[in-house]
Formats: C-alpha cells, sequence, structure tokens
C-alpha cells in the first residue's frame, strides 16, 4: 500500500470579524436548545414512525405508502444530526452528545467514527485536495441519481449493509484511497471505535428484523431500518447544495461554500445545515445559533437564495461543467476581497 499523502500546507482561512462579546455568545451551548434540536428532531421521527404503524395495522395500503414516504423524508436527515451531535458542539454536556449521536447514527445507519476521520479534515482542508476528498469538484449529480434517491434507494441499504458489514470485520482501509489516509495502517487504535459501532449497528438492525418478523411485524423494519432509504428528495436537495458549483483550491469559505434559505421547517429538519459558509467559517458555533451568525456577517456573504434558487444557480453551472470540466462561476463578493 502506498504512503499517505502528507497535507502540504495549513489553509490560512479568511473568516469575517466579529467583536469578541459576540463571538463568544455566539458558541455558548445550552442542553435546553439541544435538547429542543435533537428532542424535536426525534419527536418528528417518532411521529411519522407511528403514523405509519397505524396506518398499516388501520388503513388501506396507499396510504401506509404515503406515510412510509412521509417517514422516509425526515429519517434522511439523521445523518445532519450525527454530523452536528459528532461535532460536540450541540449540548453542553459532552456526554449527551455521546449519547445522542449514537441515537441518531443507529437509525440513519451512520457510522460517526468513521465519518469523524474524514470530516475533521474536510474542516481543515475544505476542498483542497488531496488534503481534502470528502468533497472533490467538480461533482456531477444526473437526473437519474435524483429519481433514484428521491423515491427509494435500495442500492443504497444494500451499499450500507455492506460496509457495515467490511467495517465491523475490521477491513478499515483495505480498498486504500481517502479511508486509508484517514486510518493509516500504524495506527491501529483508531480502528477499534468504528469496528464496535458497525458490530453494534448490524446486530440490532437485524435483532430488530428477526423479532419484527417472527411476530410478523413486517412493517417494524421499515419503519426503523428502511426509512433513511426512501423519501429522501429533500435531503438530496439540502445536502447537496453545500459544495457544488463553487470554488476549490480557495481559502475563503465564502467561494468553497454555498449557504441557503430554506423555509424554517426544512432548516429545522436539516439541522440548520443550510448555513453552511457559516458553518465551515466557526465550526464550533452550535447549529441553534447560525442563524445569528449569519445575520451577523451577512454583509460580507455572497447572495443567497432558497432552495429553488440554489437550484437553478446550481444547474446552470453544471451544464456549464459538462462542456468545460474546469469552468468556475464567478462568484461577487460584497467585501474587499474578490473571487477567485
Amino acid at each position: 500500500m502506498a504512503d499517505a499523502p502528507k497535507p502540504v500546507a495549513i489553509v490560512d482561512w479568511y473568516r469575517t470579524p466579529l467583536p469578541s462579546a459576540l463571538f463568544k455568545s455566539l458558541h455558548e451551548r445550552s442542553d435546553f436548545r439541544a435538547f429542543v434540536q435533537t428532542g424535536g428532531f426525534l419527536a418528528i421521527a417518532a411521529g411519522t414512525g407511528t403514523l405509519t404503524f397505524w396506518s398499516w395495522s388501520h388503513w388501506t395500503w396507499p396510504y401506509t405508502v404515503l406515510c412510509v414516504f412521509l417517514h422516509g423524508m425526515v429519517s434522511n436527515f439523521y445523518i445532519n444530526g450525527m454530523h452536528e451531535l459528532g461535532h460536540g458542539t450541540v449540548f453542553k454536556t459532552r456526554a449527551l452528545n455521546a449519547f445522542f449521536v449514537r441515537v441518531v447514527s443507529f437509525f440513519g445507519w451512520n457510522h460517526p467514527d468513521m465519518f469523524n476521520a474524514s470530516h475533521q479534515r474536510h474542516h481543515r482542508y475544505t476542498l483542497h485536495p488531496p488534503d481534502d476528498q470528502e468533497v472533490v469538484l467538480p461533482v456531477t449529480l444526473t437526473v437519474k441519481n435524483f429519481v433514484e434517491q428521491a423515491i427509494c434507494n435500495p442500492r443504497g441499504l444494500i451499499w450500507v449493509v455492506k460496509y457495515s458489514w467490511r467495517i465491523a470485520a475490521g477491513r478499515i482501509g483495505s480498498e486504500g484511497g481517502w479511508e486509508a489516509v484517514c486510518f493509516p495502517v500504524d495506527q491501529p487504535q483508531l480502528r477499534r471505535a468504528p469496528i464496535l459501532w458497525a458490530r453494534c449497528l448490524l446486530g440490532g438492525h437485524i435483532g430488530i428484523a428477526l423479532v419484527s418478523l417472527y411476530f410478523g411485524l413486517w412493517i417494524i423494519p421499515v419503519i426503523v431500518s428502511c426509512a433513511p432509504f426512501i423519501g429522501g428528495w429533500l435531503f438530496f436537495l439540502c445536502n447537496n447544495s453545500q459544495h457544488v458549483g463553487r470554488h476549490d483550491n480557495v481559502p475563503d469559505f465564502r467561494l468553497c461554500c454555498r449557504t441557503i434559505l430554506p423555509n424554517p421547517v426544512v432548516r429545522f429538519l436539516y439541522w440548520q445545515m443550510n448555513y453552511h459558509t457559516e458553518h465551515h467559517m466557526y465550526a464550533a458555533v452550535p447549529c441553534y445559533n447560525l442563524k445569528r451568525l449569519h445575520e451577523a456577517i451577512r454583509h460580507e456573504l455572497p447572495p443567497c437564495h432558497g432552495l429553488i434558487g440554489a437550484w437553478r444557480e446550481i444547474g446552470a453551472i453544471m451544464r456549464q461543467q459538462a462542456a468545460n470540466p474546469a469552468y468556475k462561476p464567478e462568484i461577487v463578493l460584497p467585501a474587499a476581497k474578490t473571487a477567485a
């Protein structure tokens, strides 16, 4: 196996200056506000799951299909909860972060230890390959990609089961590439936590399926284990807006990240990650303070659009990049710095 590439430099990121008092208040964590976000999200997921079970046991199948789709729409956003809780910034009490990151990761089929190893580099070297390979531009998205994830994505479920099985077997980095960079062969201690979690994840979902099927409750595995792979259209549109069509190899988060402004319901389900430029600029700010951060630095941000406006922009960029992969859009900044 080839030696992992070493970081070439520390990126000197530009960050909009903040008054010290505001900087401090934005970084304050609150267990109460964390429970509102985390508990609120889990309550919505529990509500749509309960509605699905009720429909299955009381209503006709078309209503159940609609309920499954609705529950899937919500369940797709478990990964954003894992992301935020994995930063350790949601709850003031560290043990609560550690507990709830496992809860949302279980229901979302997520591997927080694997993700964090990559994501720390993603924040440090955002869109500076080879030091960040979590997102590599240009990203190609197709209508086929969207349709598959928007409605039902069985290939995604099959992939994550195979991936979890490989991690549970201890074959981390066996395929080389970015995973081998994040988990170097000379640091085997880094592999213990993800291996244990993968075994818990597989064991838990297999156990739920076996017990449910034994009692004739096949809808339970659909609600618990299959939901993150159903009805992902909204998640697809939100999550893929973060970096697609931006600039790489620039030391300015305003040029390599995109902030969008959807309605409050979508922002809540998305764990406020629509404020993505702000999240990268000040990654230790809790998600429930990102709106305040956005308002504080908005005077230095490029124009921010809603979900529809953002995808009109992304679509135009992808059409240009289909003809010329090196194409980078002009991004107008209101401050002294200009687009690369």
